[in-house]
């Protein structure tokens, strides 16, 4: 396929808003593209080279694309700067530039294979090269195609869909309707890579391309996440036989270890970023584990070792820092809490029940000063959910989670497997638990936040496809909370409102909208109904804990979550 044919789709998809309408759109386009190029088409129109997980950025700042545009069209840099301030958007401003008629017509893969290696260029000089053979490609490219090609660097594609919606489509394409779309779900949660499953689709159909699906070391599997209730009497009824857990407050992190020559250790977090070099004590698995090969689910949190006792998360955090990991691995030291095994010794472990991989784990991690595994108490009464839930809170847990017995490990938070518990049944009418919103926009603020460029939040959570609004945020943050805030959105912000983003009451609307890509965690005195924010219901005195880089959009509350953990109709 041309590149300029993939343009013409690029624009389709930007002009609609419909879900169903950009899922039809997608499968057309699957249907034209060849066996060898519908992975790099999937992944060019999500605005990727690679799957996330390989952690592969361009490394281009937008005053680099602008040198850029300014060596490709043959402007003054200063003629650039001038069309970016009036369009607002670096990808408007190289459809605006290109004027040349003397075009050629690139394949999708010429094209992805010479983004690759921009993106893949390091080392001395590397600035200067990125620059220069990103212009050499907008040079050559008609208009549409320098637009949409200008953008994906940048991460401004912004057409309104995700790797779920490329799942649709790939059921759409087969059969015209989503009803297989459960079927690659589950094969995407165990190898989330849509650009390979497109390719085995294409060459194989769903049914084969999905059979066998197995864990893979070296590839993160979508973590298996709790459900959130507080009443241990319903959780008895929903689960039946179950164990109990200590709910620790770290960073949840996948630990996928090989043995041998050409062994490794990485780990991912749970919106599959890898963050092995922040973790020097990874290392130490080899003192832990004689197998060939594992995949461990824990959470990695620092000691304080003065209190002996685990940090908060805010102090293992510290560790994001990328220099001198070392030292801080002696002023904070980290321990991995693993309460969960995928694979051993290249076995999927994944379908066996949760007593039989609690059982396995025990056998194959020993402990060390690094590695803990943590254990569980079998449970089939709520008196005894309520007894364990007050001791782990007293030793300083952030409370417990209740695991089904039989349950298989299951990616996402699908029926009543896992629960976590952070507040007794008692407290009612407060929040049971934190909440995960999507910032959505920023006010400049007023008095002497405007210093800070920033001065409150628009905050939102999931509904279906949309992200609706639920408070407005301007508590919680310290001076320089709200200026790395701003730093962070800065680069987000849009003139534009994102698609994703459903109907906001004229009374919020924020100065700056950003796109859908930061989570915070928020905590709040109680949460009532609304007639201003889109999703219903409002929080009353919100206030941030944090930001929740370790999150993606997936992991947001959801309207439904909300209504049930609040019966609130």
């Amino acid at each position: 396929m041309r590149f300029s044919k993939l343009s013409l789709y690029l624009e389709q998809l930007e002009k609609n808003t419909s879900r169903i309408k950009i899922t039809e759109i997608l499968a057309e386009l699957f249907k034209e593209s060849k066996k060898e190029e519908i992975d790099k088409v999937c992944y060019l129109v999500l605005g990727l080279l690679k799957p996330k997980y390989e952690g592969i950025v361009f490394n281009l700042a937008e005053k680099m694309v602008i040198e850029s545009l300014s060596l490709a069209f043959s402007v003054e840099k200063s003629k650039v700067i001038e069309v970016f301030k009036r369009v607002g958007d670096l990808g408007d401003v190289s459809f605006n530039l290109n004027k040349s008629e003397s075009k050629k017509d690139p394949t999708v893969e010429e094209i992805y294979d010479l983004l690759l290696k921009v993106a893949l260029d390091s080392g001395e000089g590397s600035q200067e090269r990125k620059i220069r053979n990103f212009a050499e490609i907008l040079s050559f490219v008609d208009p549409l195609s320098s637009k949409f090609i200008t953008r994906i660097p940048l991460g401004k594609l912004r057409l309104g869909f995700s790797d779920k919606t490329i799942l649709d489509a790939l059921s759409w394409y087969e059969t015209g309707d989503k009803s297989k779309k459960p079927l690659l779900e589950r094969a995407y949660f165990v190898l989330p890579d849509v650009g390979l499953l497109a390719m085995k689709v294409k060459n194989f159909g769903i049914d084969e391309a999905v059979k066998n699906i197995s864990p893979v070391v070296g590839v993160p599997v979508l973590p298996m996440l709790a459900q959130r209730l507080k009443d241990p009497e319903e959780i008895i009824k929903k689960m039946g036989r179950v164990g109990i857990e200590p709910k620790i407050d770290g960073l949840r992190l996948q630990i996928h270890y090989k043995k041998g020559k050409d062994g490794f250790v990485k780990a991912y977090t749970r919106n599959l970023n890898e963050v092995s070099w922040m973790f020097p004590e990874l290392l130490k698995i080899e003192e832990a584990s004689n197998s060939s090969s594992l995949i461990l689910d824990t959470e990695a949190v620092g000691v304080d070792e003065e209190r002996k006792r685990i940090a908060d998360f805010q102090t293992t955090m510290t560790r994001r820092r990328k220099h001198n990991i070392e030292s801080y691995s002696y002023s904070v030291p980290i321990q991995f809490y693993v309460f969960d095994i995928l694979l051993e010794s290249e076995v999927n472990l994944m379908n066996n029940p949760y007593t039989e991989r609690k059982s396995i784990l025990k056998n194959v991690v020993k402990e060390n000063s690094v590695f803990r595994v943590v254990d569980f108490v079998p449970a089939d009464s709520y008196s005894l959910i309520e007894e364990k839930f007050r001791e782990y809170s007293v030793r300083g847990y952030e409370g417990i989670v209740v695991k089904k017995m039989d349950s298989p490990y299951v990616s996402g938070r699908t029926g009543w497997r896992w629960v976590k518990i952070k507040e007794e049944k008692k407290s009612a009418g407060k929040l049971a638990d934190t909440i995960d919103c999507v910032v959505m926009g920023y006010y400049v603020g007023k008095g002497k936040r405007t210093k800070f460029g920033l001065g409150g939040l628009l905050l939102g959570v999931v509904q279906k496809d949309k992200i609706l609004t639920i408070t407005k945020l301007g508590t919680g943050l310290t001076d320089e909370q709200f200026e790395e805030m701003y730093r962070l959105l800065n680069k987000i912000k849009t003139e534009v409102k994102p698609k994703e983003y459903g109907e906001v009451d004229k009374t919020l609307l924020p100065d700056f909208w950003v796109e859908p890509s930061v989570v915070v965690e928020v905590a709040a005195d109680e949460i009532t109904k609304s007639p201003v924010h889109s999703c219903g219901f409002a929080l009353r005195f919100p206030r941030l804990v944090r930001v929740r880089d370790d999150k993606s959009l997936s992991e947001a509350t959801t309207v439904p979550e909300i209504k049930r953990i609040y019966k609130i109709s």
